[in-house]
């Protein structure tokens, strides 16, 4: 294990950093380090380190969550409102009707077997757009219309209502029949978990305030709240649950409202462990891709996934109706509310692991829209947020604007 650890960190941060040098976003570079490193190329990760890859990328999930709470500013999705709620369910539901109509006939599956597909597809990976909307509201772009605001917002609950939507999927292929607690238990979950995570932050801003220790420990203590909740959540069998991953970060939301110094300087330490946790995801995620399945569906996928993308973007579209953003800011949401990684790398083998006749199919379209999406997505956010976006004046520069002028 201690050699793979070595080789994820050593070759995804030089391939990374080649990748910047060539003005591409370094993500390219750590998932091609994972897919060359991985089983289905050299295979030079070790077994055990392949056995626990899942959690290590929901820990990667988890630190890029929190610093976006710590990050979180509520004056920009104050403005939006309504939006902010359709964000969390209407793109996806789109894209998912997007596959119901192309899919059967391109790809030869029944309506609920393309179901379970449209349910692994219709997420956008917090992997890829969490730490690039955390990276506008630290350089104060887009900031005032509120657009990192909602679309951190909404893909965080936008992965809740899939995962909800796939279960229930599953359930149907398997002969359990759709439930109606499943679908209550979607907003509930929301809820929950918002008001688990400010709990917890306004106790931890509390503690914080009483007790003084480094602010080293402070992260650790938050990290390790953080993952017990993932694990109380894994390990919940009632009806209704909460969502761990918007308890996370809205932990950062509860410390900001309440210490929002404090919440500063854990954000910034928060991006420090962000540089391994980053190598870590995309390697690995990169590293579940079988290079081997991707010839084999060929153009079909590549017409199913761009179909569903287009439909996905057409359900921003409806979404961002009536608001105050100009076509460019609308064009840059819909643009970044299309990656996927995180969700399909989780899920979208389990279908064949269950012996699925559509598993093999499922998992190839996820792995190709990985493929594509990710860095695409990323590369294209990257590339237009400086161009699409207004940056967010400082009171300094007002300042110094004022006085200039007078």
């Amino acid at each position: 294990m201690l050699l793979s650890i070595s080789l994820i960190l050593l070759v995804g941060m030089s391939a990374g950093a080649i990748c910047r040098k060539l003005k591409l976003p370094s993500l390219i570079g750590m998932l091609a380090t994972g897919i060359v490193l991985g089983p289905y190329v050299l295979d030079l990760l070790d077994a055990s380190i392949l056995g626990v890859s899942a959690e290590l990328r929901k820990i990667a999930l988890v630190i890029i969550l929190t610093r976006a709470g710590l990050s979180f500013d509520f004056s920009g999705l104050r403005k939006l409102g309504r939006p902010a709620l359709l964000m969390c369910f209407v793109p996806a539901s789109f894209e998912l009707l997007g596959m119901l109509l192309l899919t059967p006939r391109l790809l030869g599956l029944s309506l609920l077997e393309v179901a379970i597909l449209g349910a692994v597809l219709a997420a956008v990976s917090p992997a890829v757009v969490v730490p690039r909307m955390v990276k506008l509201m630290e350089e104060g772009y887009g900031t005032e219309a509120g657009i990192p605001q909602l679309i951190l917002a909404g893909a965080s609950v936008d992965d809740v209502y899939v995962i909800v939507l796939f279960s229930t999927f599953v359930g149907m292929m398997k002969g359990e029949g759709a439930s109606v607690m499943r679908f209550v238990n979607i907003p509930v979950s929301i809820v929950l978990g918002i008001a688990i995570g400010l709990l917890v932050g306004v106790a931890l801003a509390f503690f914080f305030q009483k007790v003084h220790i480094r602010d080293t420990a402070k992260v650790l203590i938050i990290l390790s709240i953080s993952l017990l909740l993932v694990v109380w959540e894994d390990s919940m069998k009632t009806a209704i649950t909460f969502s761990a991953l918007i308890a996370i970060m809205f932990i950062g939301v509860g410390l900001l409202w309440r210490r929002e110094v404090v919440a500063r300087r854990l954000s910034a330490k928060y991006g420090k462990l962000w540089v391994a946790a980053e190598v870590f995801l995309f390697v690995l995620v990169g590293a579940t891709v079988n290079i081997q399945y991707l010839g084999k569906v060929g153009g079909k996928a590549l017409l199913v996934i761009a179909g569903a993308l287009v439909f996905r973007m057409l359900g921003v579209l409806v979404c961002l109706l009536g608001t105050k953003l100009t076509a460019a800011e609308r064009a840059f949401v819909m643009m970044t509310y299309t990656p996927k990684a995180t969700v399909q790398a989780a899920i979208g083998g389990v279908p064949l692991a269950l012996g699925f006749a559509c598993g093999e199919t499922v998992l190839t379209v996820a792995v190709l829209a990985i493929v594509l999406t990710a860095p695409i997505g990323a590369f294209a956010i990257d590339l237009t947020y400086q161009r699409l976006l207004c940056k967010k004046v400082s009171e300094t520069q007002e300042n110094e604007d004022t006085t200039a002028v007078e």
